[in-house]
């Protein structure tokens, strides 16, 4: 892999974005913080360009973030967005201030003169909307900078060193509201940086399969399999690398959907003819469970039973060396971020993290590289069915976090019977793939009703459906009253005990998607 680019981190909660859209761009990039590049690192990543990242921190203050100096003397292209513009304009000699205008939220940027990282995008007397989130602002340009672009409050809101290929800007061109941001930093990455941009998912599958075969060799490997998309692409992986030298174990904790352990042995079993243990531990898990009401207890319950059962299952295969995992990037940057991440960890997994120290075993981790849209992409390159593949988030606790309150088979039963009629709606309207996540609740409350000129006293359900890019905030999606009438018709007909239907119109924040 000759063409990467680097990102060096400076904590802002956008970071990520800017790998999404350099890798939409066909080039293939890491993120590293700050504090974790020296001179010696950074000529054995050998990038073909680097981009410094916004950050919350400002430049004006001592002790604050600062790139190492060896990104200016590496001899290629560099880009600072925000932060990273400051710093760099502060490092090679030009002046940060504080308390002039900030800027936060749409703005509009003049574009004043030519520039390779306008090319086929802007040109001059150009007006664009762009996204600014600043307090401080360059004052002062270093020597060999020019500016090519300028807003209300930012007189350099982007400026250029052609000669030396280093470019700044003060607005974030990775966000959605900079319409042609993706257009500049493909300009950066393939134009500037001259990257090939043949960073494909094709190469990506190539490389892991080979990258798996050589850290495997000739030994076994046991791969957790819940269904979710991110542990079977692992699998299906797996399988195509080193066949029967994999061991799948899928530990059914009885909290899935309408049919979907059977769906799981049938696809891994008897599709791909996986080797696939089903460790049906569903009367362990409801027992443990009886009585608990705490979210937290249920999931603390519920991680520490999986990992018993995973355990005690792994030990009856024996002789497996090697553990696989479905870690994808996000969860690798949030491990050594400078900051712990980018975002407040919410809840933890309880496939991640409690295995490998309890079961001394080497980790095979090859989605690590990956963001969740990418592993579809490869998911689709393996083969899996399309319905696999673009199959809504499902938490690890499965149904017990959408059932308020104590857990009984009786409610489980009722729950999945109301959640497949709304998502078999959702998939006859085609809504399905514009929706990032939906589901039902059942409420802890009964609700007085009238059927066939009788007296009901039954259950009442909720209804979620949310969209989203990355799961981080959310708003609910609007179903058009019809198809919301149409549905609570058919729960309320077909689903018996359950006599009231809502829809949850919350947004994230304040409120979590899933309602535990």
């Amino acid at each position: 892999m000759t063409d990467r680019i680097l990102i060096v981190d400076f904590g802002s909660q956008v970071t990520q974005l800017i790998a999404r859209r350099v890798r939409e761009a066909g080039v293939y990039c890491e993120i590293h913080p700050f504090n974790a590049l020296d001179d010696a690192k950074l000529k054995s990543f050998d990038p073909r360009a680097i981009i410094l990242s916004g950050g919350p921190a400002s430049v004006t203050e001592t002790h604050t973030p600062r790139a190492p100096q060896g990104v200016f003397t590496q001899g290629v292209p560099v880009l600072g967005i925000c932060y990273g513009e400051q710093t760099m304009a502060a490092q090679l000699g030009g002046a940060v201030e504080s308390g002039h205008h900030r800027e936060f939220g749409r703005a509009t940027i003049e574009v004043k003169t030519d520039s390779a990282l306008f090319d086929g995008v802007w040109g001059p007397g150009d007006h664009k909307p762009v996204w600014m989130s600043h307090g401080d602002r360059v004052t002062r340009l270093p020597d060999g900078f020019k500016v090519i672009a300028t807003s209300e409050n930012a007189p350099f809101a982007a400026v250029a060193d052609e000669a030396r290929k280093f470019y700044g800007v003060q607005f974030h061109p990775e966000v959605m509201h900079t319409p042609d941001g993706a257009k500049l930093l493909r300009n950066f990455a393939r134009k500037i940086a001259s990257c090939e941009g043949d960073w494909t998912m094709g190469a990506f599958k190539a490389r892991a399969i080979a990258d798996i075969r050589k850290q495997v060799g000739k030994g076994r490997v046991i791969c957790g399999l819940s269904g979710g998309v991110d542990s079977s692409v692992v699998a299906v992986l797996l399988h195509e690398a080193i066949g029967d030298q994999l061991q799948c174990v899928f530990v059914d904790h009885g909290l899935l959907r309408l049919d979907e352990g059977a769906e799981v042995v049938r696809l891994f079993r008897d599709h791909y003819n996986i080797p696939l243990i089903h460790a049906d531990a569903s009367d362990l898990f409801l027992d443990a469970l009886k009585g608990v009401t705490d979210p937290e207890v249920k999931r603390k319950t519920i991680g520490k039973l999986f990992i018993d059962v995973f355990e005690a299952e792994s030990k009856k295969i024996g002789g497996a060396e090697f553990l696989a995992q479905g870690t994808l990037y996000p969860d690798v940057i949030e491990s050594v971020s400078f900051t712990g991440g980018p975002s407040v960890t919410i809840k933890s997994h309880h496939n991640v993290g409690g295995l490998p120290a309890r079961m001394n075993m080497k980790l095979v981790e090859p989605l690590r590289e990956l963001f969740k849209d990418e592993v579809r992409v490869l998911g689709r390159e393996l083969g899996l069915p399309q319905d696999m593949v673009n199959r809504h988030p499902f938490p690890g606790p499965g149904l017990a976090i959408r059932i308020p309150g104590d857990i009984t088979r009786e409610k489980l039963d009722l729950l999945r019977k109301v959640d497949a009629v709304y998502l078999d709606e959702i998939k006859r309207a085609g809504l399905y793939d514009e929706i990032w996540q939906a589901f039902a609740v059942l409420l802890p409350v009964r609700t007085v009703g009238v059927m066939g000129d009788g007296r009901t006293y039954d259950q009442a359900c909720a209804l979620r459906a949310v969209t989203s890019t990355d799961g981080m905030t959310a708003d609910y999606y609007p179903f058009p009253h019809e198809f919301l009438g149409r549905v609570a018709t058919r729960i309320i007909n077909e689903v018996r005990g359950i006599n009231r239907v809502t829809y949850d119109i919350t947004s994230k924040p304040p409120g979590t998607i899933e309602w535990e």
